[in-house]
């Protein structure tokens, strides 16, 4: 089971990475980078793709179909996320003329606040493959 190092590494292979990170949401703290970072600064980066995740991850407009969201606050905008509890997206793509971000949700067995960050050349990436292998990578990335 991949650390954080080996799967950002491995996250790098994909044909068309530019960067990857490994960010909490809550914080907005990079856990850890390689490659380049959009700007070229990858706690900037970290800030501010925290701000989209931490939007997704808290807002009943994101949740899948049927998810009542009984322990989410709703005096507190609807949101979703509880403590022990998923974010109710898996995850994130912005799109733009020349690349794409992929936010991937990691989730644990504790109290998780983190995703993968892919940044993904739009000539030489292939979107589809990486969102199949950022959740493989998710799914076995081990942490603390």
């Amino acid at each position: 089971m991949p650390g954080i190092d080996e799967c950002l590494l491995e996250a790098m292979r994909l044909p068309g990475a530019r960067g990857a990170a490994l960010v909490d949401w809550t914080s907005g703290l990079a856990l850890g980078t390689v490659g380049d970072s959009p700007g070229g600064d990858p706690e900037t980066m970290a800030a501010e793709a925290a701000e989209l995740a931490r939007l997704a991850a808290e807002h009943r407009a994101f949740a899948p179909e049927g998810d009542d969201g009984e322990s989410g606050s709703a005096a507190a905008g609807g949101a979703a996320v509880g403590r022990g509890q998923d974010p109710p997206v898996e995850d994130l793509i912005i799109s733009n003329r020349d690349s794409y971000h992929v936010l991937r949700f990691v989730t644990t067995s504790f109290d998780s606040s983190v995703f993968l960050h892919l940044w993904l050349a739009r000539a030489e990436g292939n979107l589809a493959l990486a969102r199949i292998r950022l959740g493989e990578m998710a799914g076995r990335l081990v942490l603390g």
